[in-house]
């Protein structure tokens, strides 16, 4: 199984990225053959709602997001990977999502699916500092319909709140083993 795991977080070494390292072990542990992509080492342009994507399902921006889009459609999983900034997903994720319009455009208008061996399955993983009951509801939904859009079906999240300074989750063990286990429950579905 090949699985792309996102990583939006532009600070390396954060929170977010010590629990994705545990999710991505835990997918090896299982078998999955993972690929980390740090969005911040791209230079990804927003959107311009240009509609050049609705007439061939491709994106006409000629930037490093075109490398992305064969990896994408080469995966049989899909894990997003954000810190949460003002209840939402970071700049370099939410750019990232925007610009699978036209994985949307080849989807829904030009009724084009990807076709895999396994079911195509996609996962957020999130940090957020404070402990708000609303916290990671704007990021899950960016994250539910842009794998939709990428043809994947949501299959949950790992979510953890009140970490705040940088490698505080290094200290939490229990959410440490939590995220090792998410990664072998992904590369076991």
């Amino acid at each position: 199984m090949k699985a792309l795991v996102i990583l939006g977080s532009p600070r390396k070494g954060g929170n977010t990225e010590c629990l994705a390292g545990q999710v991505v072990a835990g997918m090896q542990d299982g078998g999955a053959d993972v690929e980390l992509v740090r969005l911040s080492d791209y230079k990804i342009s927003p959107c311009i709602a240009c509609g050049g994507c609705e007439k061939t399902g491709c994106c006409v921006i000629q930037d490093d997001m075109q490398k992305l889009y064969p990896m994408i459609d080469g995966a049989d999983r899909v894990v997003l990977v954000s810190p949460i900034y003002f209840y939402g997903v970071t700049a370099q994720l939410k750019a990232f999502v925007d610009r699978c319009q036209a994985m949307w455009s080849r989807r829904y208008l030009l009724r084009q699916r990807q076709q895999g061996k396994l079911p195509r399955i996609g996962y957020l993983v999130s940090v957020a500092a404070t402990k708000g009951e609303k916290i990671f509801d704007g990021a899950t939904l960016t994250a539910q319909y842009a794998l939709d859009a990428m043809d994947f079906q949501y299959g949950g999240a790992l979510l953890v709140k009140g970490v705040d300074r940088k490698g505080a989750v290094l200290q939490m063990a229990g959410e440490m083993e939590r995220a090792r286990q998410f990664g072998r429950k992904i590369a076991e579905a």
